[in-house]
């Protein structure tokens, strides 16, 4: 009995190691891999939720866990990568694909314009600390979602990476090296984050078509989005997830 009590939290903190040694390689300057253990730890955070509603031991002590450690793989990561990259993209620093996981030049080096330009990369990390204390306090989400979920504001971050890694859609690439678009993101999901916004969640109450056209169209667009444009999906898969949540909310006004 013990064991299943906590077995939704240990869960939890695997969410914690993964955000905090993604923590380590975004420092480091090793993205890739930041990116690779923030995709670990959002898995984790996704499933230490079902486990506790399958075992019925949901409690207050794993819903402030689970808070803390999304702070971390969901708001302080993806706070230290913008960093990064805006930092890289004002200086116009080019990437070594050889090499994909390290920069050329450590920016924290000197502190000039650009590294205080930069920290405003970080706004999402407080962003994020914000909504989930909110979150915590807020009765009205518990089917559904008031503001961007941080986990889906951080795969928007932490794909950019791998896009300009991997992606050879020179369009994007483009997009994500301009450091102005980079600020004007960081801002966007700021506000997205905790802006009065009703956002379906992809929890089941059944499984009829009738009550879950939304959550079906959407895992089918995400589907065949991430087949076709692959990394490059992960940006656009949240933005149809927000245009969707405003399509559920006029259908059921209706």
């Amino acid at each position: 009995m013990t064991f299943k009590k906590h077995l939704p939290n240990l869960i939890t903190l695997l969410n914690l190691l993964s955000g905090t040694i993604a923590v380590f390689f975004a420092v480091k300057e090793q993205l890739v891999l930041a990116s690779f253990f923030v995709f670990l730890g959002i898995f984790f955070d996704f499933f230490d939720g079902l486990a506790a509603r399958l075992l019925n031991v949901q409690g207050e002590l794993g819903k402030q866990l689970d808070s803390l450690a999304d702070v971390v793989t969901s708001g302080v990561v993806p706070g230290i990568v913008l960093f990064q990259l805006i930092s890289k993209a004002l200086t116009k620093g080019s990437w070594n694909l050889k090499n994909v996981v390290n920069f050329k030049t450590p920016m924290w080096d000197h502190f000039n314009t650009t590294f205080f330009i930069a920290l405003i990369g970080l706004i999402v990390t407080l962003a994020a600390a914000y909504r989930l204390a909110k979150f915590n306090i807020d009765e009205r989400q518990t089917s559904s979602f008031i503001g961007l979920p941080t986990p889906a504001a951080a795969l928007v971050v932490l794909s950019l990476p791998l896009i300009l890694t991997y992606s050879h859609n020179q369009f994007f690439i483009n997009l994500i090296e301009n450091g102005w678009f980079l600020i004007g993101l960081a801002v966007l999901l700021s506000y997205l984050m905790n802006a009065e916004i009703p956002l379906f969640s992809l929890k089941f109450k059944d499984y009829t078509w009738k009550n879950n056209k939304i959550k079906f169209s959407y895992i089918l667009i995400t589907a065949l989005l991430c087949v076709f444009l692959q990394f490059v999906a992960i940006p656009i898969v949240i933005i149809v997830y927000v245009l969707l949540s405003f399509i559920d909310i006029k259908l059921k006004k209706k």
